[in-house]
């Protein structure tokens, strides 16, 4: 199973760091990834499995939450079949 993290906000150092790091302790393997920075704006979509994660997908949901508010971004994660059913057009 997969989902879909995205990550916002302004660019500082150390924000692919901080969320990949979250998300290896959390048993989830990155398969895809997409960043880029538009005029100071840091953006990023990674496509992750989840099928090892080590604790309940809503814990990892908030822990994501959290660590957006500590580092200064916005951290969000969805099971893909509900980003994709969000985002048909």
């Amino acid at each position: 199973m997969k989902a879909v993290v995205t990550v916002t906000g302004i660019d500082k150092v150390g924000i692919i760091a901080e969320v990949s790091t979250f998300l290896s302790k959390a048993g989830l393997n990155i398969l895809d990834i997409n960043q880029t920075i538009m005029q100071n704006i840091f953006t990023m979509v990674m496509l992750v499995d989840i099928s090892k994660v080590n604790m309940e997908f809503s814990d990892v949901s908030d822990g994501l939450l959290e660590l957006g508010k500590k580092i200064g971004v916005d951290i969000r994660i969805q099971h893909e079949d509900i980003f994709n059913s969000m985002h048909r057009i």
